[in-house]
């Protein structure tokens, strides 16, 4: 994937096997918000392909990819903000499941007390669950998490931690997770692949990630 003469990912390969959940991580800058923006089809790569479920999906349209079963949610919280929170909701819901999946998904994300109020009353944090549940209202198989960790206390991270298991555990999710928050990912994911400049340096369990020299490197800016 270029941008002029810069290439923000070169020839980055990796997979997310069905019910696993994989860690993507690097530095600023690295290519991982990128990552996510071709594989749901914000952005055309100049060169490979991206395959879901064994097809490719480089023929759908942006709007199509979660009809194909993949859900995102963003680094900076992209709701409609003065739409209600169970507006918000629906509007998930309404590309694969209908009416019912947004309130049982309210009360799985413990929203159904604010479901009325406008999404742009709540605070950050709330606003990320809501974000999460228009995402799990439309039933994918692979939900992409950009940063859920971001604005959070380190109480809630803990928190998070917990739900995204059970989350992936309940919905027989895949689930692709961008994060800075070592600790989360660390404690969350089955696989972890590094990005950096563009390139992938590493892959593996949190372990050998994080023992692996070139990593350490690539977040420390010296030699390990």
């Amino acid at each position: 994937m270029q941008f002029g003469g810069i290439v923000a990912l070169d020839a980055v390969s990796f997979d997310a096997g069905a019910g696993e959940i994989v860690g993507l991580i690097g530095p600023n800058g690295a290519g991982k918000t990128t990552a996510f923006n071709v594989i749901t089809r914000l952005y055309t790569p100049a060169e490979g392909d991206v395959r879901f479920d064994g097809k490719s999906l480089l023929g759908t349209p942006p709007s199509g990819v979660i009809r194909r079963g993949i859900a995102r949610t963003f680094q900076n919280v992209e709701l409609f903000r003065g739409m209600s929170v169970v507006d918000n909701v629906r509007v998930g819901a309404h590309v694969r499941q209908g009416e019912q999946a947004a309130d049982d998904v309210l009360f799985y994300v413990n929203l159904h007390s604010v479901r009325e109020r406008p999404a742009s009353e709540l605070s950050y944090g709330t606003q990320k669950r809501v974000e999460l549940a228009r995402a799990l209202a439309s039933g994918p198989q692979l939900l992409l998490l950009d940063e859920p960790a971001g604005g959070l206390s380190h109480e809630e991270v803990e928190q998070l931690g917990k739900f995204i298991r059970r989350m992936r555990d309940d919905f027989e999710l895949t689930i692709l997770l961008v994060e800075h928050h070592m600790g989360l990912v660390m404690s969350v994911a089955d696989r972890v692949h590094v990005l950096d400049f563009g390139k992938k340096i590493a892959e593996g369990t949190p372990a050998q990630v994080q023992a692996d020299k070139g990593v350490i490197e690539a977040y420390l800016g010296v030699e390990s």
